[in-house]
């Protein structure tokens, strides 16, 4: 298992399982080909906060995350948000989340890693909370 950074060539593929995940009970929302495209796109730019990991085995692209840096007040330091995560179907409970949130621990040694997880999802919320993520007791809001 590899996790690497999105490559040029990975667009359409990465596009393509975006389009299952946001329309998957683990989003809120549906996204759009456009919004797709220009997450890629900021991946892709190495001036952007955006990073794009694609998870490959066997030169085969099985899943992706999304991943930005911000800051934690309430902790006093850098963090890591987990904006994606996604694998495919036919490569889920092999433990590749798992191993992938791992790498992040390794990747951002010391950052605090943020995610936000739909209350319904029991799969992520077991896998989550296996490698150390809690729930906090707020809600995320936005406009």
């Amino acid at each position: 298992m590899i996790f690497r950074k999105f490559k040029e060539t990975d667009k359409e593929t990465i596009k393509e399982m975006m389009k299952v995940f946001y329309a998957s009970p683990a989003v809120s929302t549906n996204g759009s080909n456009e919004i797709f495209e220009t997450d890629i796109a900021a991946c892709l730019d190495k001036n952007s906060i955006l990073e794009g990991f694609a998870f490959e085995e066997v030169g085969e692209i099985i899943g992706y995350s999304m991943t930005y840096k911000g800051f934690s007040t309430e902790m006093g330091k850098e963090c890591v948000w987990i904006e994606d995560l996604y694998i495919k179907e036919e490569w889920r409970h092999k433990g590749i989340g798992g191993k992938f949130l791992e790498y992040l621990k390794e990747t951002y040694k010391g950052l605090v890693l943020k995610l936000e997880v739909e209350t319904e999802n029991e799969a992520a919320l077991s896998v989550y909370k296996k490698h150390g993520f809690k729930l906090l007791p707020y809600h995320v809001m936005r406009t």
